[in-house]
């Protein structure tokens, strides 16, 4: 029951209150099943999670590299489990502004990742992507790039072009190359993004806006004033529309109480 309670509280965003459940439950599992059992490796990710949504990256970390230590050594380095802690431990470092140790994480993460599911599938792409990100954070832009361009191409093949994890692809690798300074490729993938973004959700949806006002932006770097000018008004009477809808929403809802 304490355990479901301190669930309970987790979803509810209460991290103080399951922190102290999470704790005893913890407290419990030690004892009486011993450190590594599943159930205690279980029960140290939940804490570990409580503790990263608070922003305790330090006290998050400590308990993530015990769960991967015990889980690579029960498990085996190779286990869905393992991997998991990995990529959990990836994401505390990047947090934490550890930059290099996030790198070696998700490049062990990525091969075994590849070496077991192959280079095609969905949690492999997720990987890279990750990795990508990392590269990103630490400015090596043509080691992002490289990966991003991989993603990208797999996706569109796997996924298709407008699937949604094909367009943020488009939209990461859009962005190394902006990092870079090279316009004219940003530009040719904006504009692809823009365009399905605009017929698959509408030209009002915040993707979409969103996906505008990057586009006007990489005009305005290539000193393409009218291009950006234009899209600028498209941008901002699209923005106008979406207000006065949600002002219309809340009126007809005030009137239907």
């Amino acid at each position: 029951m304490v355990q479901y309670l301190a669930e309970t509280y987790w979803n509810q965003g209460k991290w103080t209150d399951a922190k102290k459940l999470q704790i005893q439950v913890l407290g419990m599992s030690t004892r009486i099943l011993g450190e590594e059992h599943p159930d205690t490796l279980t029960h140290m990710g939940n804490l570990a999670a409580t503790y990263t949504n608070e922003g305790k990256w330090t006290d998050a970390e400590k308990l993530k590299i015990q769960v991967l230590e015990m889980s690579t050594r029960i498990l085996g380095e190779e286990h869905p489990d393992t991997l998991r802690s990995m990529g959990n431990l990836a994401v505390t470092y990047l947090n934490e502004g550890k930059w290099r140790d996030a790198e070696k994480l998700q490049i062990q993460v990525l091969e075994v990742t590849t070496r077991i599911l192959g280079q095609e599938h969905p949690h492999t792409l997720t990987s890279m992507g990750n990795l990508a990100g990392t590269y990103l954070k630490q400015g090596k832009w043509t080691d992002a790039e490289k990966l991003q361009i991989q993603v990208l191409e797999m996706s569109t093949r796997i996924l298709g072009q407008e699937h949604s994890d094909t367009f943020g692809s488009m939209g990461n690798l859009a962005m190394t190359y902006w990092n870079q300074g090279k316009w004219t490729d940003a530009e040719k993938l904006k504009i692809q993004v823009l365009e399905m973004s605009t017929r698959i959700l509408g030209e009002e949806h915040p993707d979409t806006l969103r996906s505008m006002g990057n586009l006007a932006g990489t005009y305005l770097k290539q000193g393409k004033w009218t291009d950006a000018e234009k899209l600028q008004i498209q941008h901002w009477s699209a923005c106008n529309n979406t207000q006065e809808k949600r002002k219309m929403e809340k009126f007809d809802k005030a009137l239907d109480m």
